[in-house]
């Protein structure tokens, strides 16, 4: 598999919309469903990838230590070719980390491409308009490098917004496996990565 970076999306842009299942309660999530929230936390995540697993715990961490904060968990993977990313298992992953945030299952791949979505996990937190204000890391963890799971990096991002502060536009992308694309549906930007740099990231 592909060690991906994030594409870093442009500061400022307004959240994509999206209407998605929750895979615990069957209800189609959107963007209207966060609209009373001061911020709104997106993040790209699936069962089976090492860089999530690494760091599952910690989003239902964050998920309970900002229950103010609007937070949607979206997984785009392949479940047919990775039937670990099943819905039915991703429900199962809610249900052991105790997410108390929505999981939805992106069937067609046209969120993760709306928001250029590229690896597991994939962080997008916008303001209370619904502007990106940070994209990036966790925080410095990655699997074998032997780097407490903190959150820092996401965390103060969040205080910020929380706080009706600017946020550092000083952000490390994240990065984890690719985005398991079904076959013929890879957006131009995991081409592009693919035919440039991927060799390099290889793991």
């Amino acid at each position: 598999m592909s060690l991906t970076p994030s594409t870093m999306m442009k500061l400022g842009t307004r959240a994509p919309d999206f209407a998605l299942p929750d895979v615990c309660t069957g209800k189609n999530i959107s963007l209207n469903h966060f609209e009373d929230r001061n911020g709104l936390l997106v993040i790209f995540i699936c069962a089976h990838c090492p860089f999530v697993k690494l760091i599952e715990a910690e989003f239902a961490q964050i998920g309970s230590d900002y229950n103010h904060l609007g937070i949607v968990a979206i997984c785009s993977n392949d479940a047919e070719n990775y039937p670990d990313d099943s819905p039915e298992n991703l429900a199962a992953q809610a249900k052991t980390f105790g997410f108390n945030f929505p999981y939805c299952h992106d069937d067609s791949q046209d969120v993760a491409k709306a928001y250029r979505a590229a690896c597991t996990p994939d962080i997008f937190l916008f303001d209370k308009n619904h502007e990106l204000v940070y994209r990036g890391q966790l925080d410095d963890a990655r699997p074998g490098n032997d780097q407490p799971v903190t959150g820092k990096s996401l965390r103060a991002a969040i205080d910020s917004v929380l706080a009706g502060l600017p946020v550092t536009e000083n952000q490390l992308p994240a990065t984890g496996c690719n985005i398991k694309w079904k076959p013929g549906n890879e957006p131009d930007y995991f081409s592009s990565f693919s035919n440039s740099s991927a060799a390099e990231f290889m793991q």
